[in-house]
Formats: structure tokens, sequence, C-alpha cells
């Protein structure tokens, strides 16, 4: 393999690289345009690259863009595997590459979608009532001030970490992360009912996977861990076959449920919502998190995103430097990164397609 790309500037230049990369390895490809658009009034949308047999009953699907902003690394290395590894793909398996699941994050340089959702929060079950996190609503104001002064971020930090002492570290971790439906200009806010990009899964993945029957998912993110560190994240402890499964392929695997995972459990995590959408196919999935930077920093960008778009101007002065913040949470520019990333997705994307 040659020099990886590097990441891509925008997310106008990352589709157009995704898509003439599957084009040029004979993938088909399918647009689901959204009906928003992106910062210069651009097409938004979900590509997807298909390629091998329609009807194979072995189907690897890999994700991008979950979380808008992480797709800069994970389009980057879609696109790579297009360009160097497509001869890997054995005969009979089908490779299903989806582009940007939220197309309006990753275009606004968000983690969160239009209605500012965290979409891994969003996966829960809405005829049931709303999963309850009281502690969140004591530290609103504190994680999304009104203003973003210099001033106010000292005070707030201070006093989230007054919070944190009272809580614990690990209770508070997971009471700001796991999810939340109380506060929609708060971070990681699960919603008020399926997104766009929900109801577009529900529909899309069982009507073209319906003759699949096994299955092996590799959702693309960043932002947790060790800088360029990839752990694979299994959404289940070690005592179900389906982390046993996923053990058999990449080896270590970890799990929140388990407590040993960068990732606290999460409510709504869309990987967790697989089965429902696909009854009778036997899943074995992953979300393959790259570490970046510190978790104090990361929280802090989102932070700043959340005001942008409560109490800020997206477009105004404070937006690119914002914005800036935030891509650097999430995307490290260091050539060195995504070539570390690509090792490891390289040999991640193997083990998936080489599956007995």
């Amino acid at each position: 393999m040659g020099t990886v790309t590097p990441l891509a500037a925008t997310y106008d230049q990352a589709r157009s690289r995704f898509v003439a990369g599957a084009n040029a390895a004979g993938a088909t490809v399918t647009t689901h345009a959204h009906h928003l658009t992106g910062p210069d009034g651009g097409e938004l949308a979900i590509d997807v690259a298909d390629l091998g047999p329609a009807d194979a009953s072995d189907v690897v699907l890999v994700v991008s863009g979950t979380h808008g902003v992480e797709g800069f690394a994970g389009s980057a290395l879609q696109s790579q595997w297009l360009s160097d590894a497509t001869a890997d793909r054995p005969d009979g398996t089908r490779l299903v590459m989806v582009h940007a699941l939220n197309p309006f994050g990753f275009a606004w340089v968000q983690r969160v979608n239009e209605d500012n959702v965290d979409l891994n929060r969003n996966f829960i079950d809405w005829n049931q009532p709303l999963p309850a996190n009281p502690d969140y609503d004591l530290l609103i104001a504190d994680l999304v001030p009104d203003t973003w002064d210099e001033q106010t971020q000292q005070r707030t930090t201070a006093s989230l970490l007054e919070h944190m002492k009272r809580l614990g570290a690990a209770q508070a971790k997971s009471v700001i992360s796991r999810g939340q439906y109380s506060q929609p200009h708060g971070i990681f806010y699960g919603g008020s009912g399926p997104t766009w990009s929900n109801r577009w899964m529900r529909t899309w993945l069982p009507a073209e996977l319906a003759r699949c029957r096994r299955l092996v998912v590799i959702d693309l993110h960043t932002g947790l861990g060790p800088w360029g560190h990839g752990e694979f994240i299994v959404h289940l402890g070690s005592t179900d076959p389906a982390h046993q499964r996923a053990a058999a392929l990449w080896g270590e695997v970890r799990s929140p449920t388990d407590g040993n995972s960068v990732s606290t459990l999460l409510t709504g995590d869309w990987l967790d919502a697989l089965d429902g959408m696909l009854a009778g196919t036997e899943i074995t999935s992953t979300a393959l998190e790259f570490g970046t930077v510190d978790p104090a920093t990361v929280v802090q960008a989102l932070r700043a995103d959340a005001w942008l778009h409560a109490h800020g101007n997206p477009t105004g002065p404070d937006a690119p430097g914002i914005r800036a913040e935030v891509r650097a949470a999430f995307a490290d520019d260091d050539p060195s990164w995504i070539a570390t990333l690509w090792e490891q997705f390289e040999r991640a994307m193997a083990a998936a397609l080489q599956r007995p």
C-alpha cells in the first residue's frame, strides 16, 4: 500500500472521494438525499456503495459518520479501502458501505444531527417511557451556559468539576454521556422521536439485507481512548454469543456492559437495535472507536458546539473557531494518525471478510 490519503477538508470533498472510489471499484452507488443543505448550500445525502451479489448470505456492512464530524476519519478509511483492497473481498460475500449516516453533522462539523440529536442515543423504543436521567438536569446550566466567554467557561468548568466530585468520576461520566431526553439543547441529547437517519436506517436495512443470514457490522467512530488506538466495542457482555463471535473475529473486544470499555453504557445505540430490524439474521457488530485527544478536551468542544447552536450564531464570527475546535477533537489532521487508523482498519476488514 502507498501513502494513506489525508483527511478531506470538507464533507463535499469526502463525499466526492468516496463516490469516485466506489465507482472506480465497480460498486453500485445509490444516493439518499437529505432534506437540508450544507453550510455552502450544497446537497447532503447518505451514499451507499454495494459490491457483490445482492442475494449473498454473508454481508459485511461498514458505516461512517454516525456522529457527523467523526465521518472525516470514517470516510477516509472507506475510500482508502475501495482504492486499495477491493480484491480482498471473497467471491460470494457482499460488502456494503454506508457513507455519512449523519450527513448534516458531517457537513456542519458537528457530532449531532440537524435536531441536536446524538444518533447513538436515538434508537430507543419510542413506544415506551423515555429513559430517565434526573442528575443531568442539575448539570445543564453548566454544561451549556447562555454565554461562552472565557469567564463563563472557567466558572462553569469549575462547577462541573465540583459535580463530578459529588457524583464520583464513573457516575458523572455516565450521567453526562449515556443519553438524556429532557434537555433539547444539551449534549448527548437523544431526541423526542426517531430522527431522519433513524427512519432511513429502519426502512433501508430490512429492504436491502432481507436475504442476509450472517451480517458483520463495523461502525466507525473517533474521540475516545488513547491517540490512534482502535478499540472494538461490543454493546453486549462477554457471556453473549454475539460478543464471543466478535472476539473470534477481532481478538480483544470490550463492552460497556462489562465495564472495561472507553465507552459508557448507552441508551439508544443503533447497533443495539439491529436485532429488531433483521429478525433471523446472525449479527456480529462492533463500534470501532479510535482515540484522538483527552476526554476533557472532547467534552469542551461539544459544549462549545452546543452553545453555538443553542445560543450563538452557527453562521456568525464564533462559528469557524468552534468548528475547528470540534474537528480537532474528532479528526486529527496529522498524516500519521490516519495512517495508524488505516493499519488497524485494514486488519479489521480482512477478518470480517474472511470469516468462516
